[in-house]
């Protein structure tokens, strides 16, 4: 693994963190430029916003976005502690970005290799790169860490 992918992850894993401590789900993006400059990061916020787009990756897509002051982020690549769901997959192939790393698998609702293919299968007008596993087992853990609380509460 290189250095650079798992500073990247753990800076999106402490997004995650601060997303479990206002009760939200324990995900967390970063977006890098094609240098390896941080354009955006965010963890879910879904419930305090009260938006069901709140998700981490959206979050940081609209963030950089903004900065770039483009919708398309080529060269871009998006670090997430959980496989992206369809929804995030689909705008990230919008944003045109580079490359997804990403952390944990999620084998429920999976967008990228769990249950659909959304990037890689070539059926859209853009493709990315794909990886996933990087830090995988702390990725993991800090949604099973926040599942049990919630079920004991």
């Amino acid at each position: 693994m290189k250095l650079e992918e798992e500073k990247n992850m753990r800076f999106a894993l402490a997004e995650a963190r601060q997303a479990a401590v206002i009760g939200e789900v324990p995900v967390g993006a970063v977006l890098v430029d094609a240098e390896g400059e941080v354009l955006a990061s965010a963890g879910n916020n879904c419930i305090e916003a009260c938006d069901p787009l709140g998700h981490a990756e959206i979050r940081v897509l609209r963030e950089a976005a903004k900065v770039a002051g483009n919708y398309r982020l080529p060269g871009t690549t998006i670090y997430v502690t959980l496989e992206p769901c369809a929804m995030c997959a689909s705008a990230m192939v919008h944003a045109r970005i580079n490359r997804l790393v990403f952390g944990a698998t999620d084998p429920k609702t999976g967008g990228i290799i769990s249950q659909y293919q959304i990037g890689s299968d070539g059926k859209l007008n853009h493709t990315f790169q794909v990886q996933g596993g990087i830090l995988a087992d702390d990725c993991g853990q800090i949604l099973k860490d926040f599942f049990q609380k919630r079920r004991r509460n």
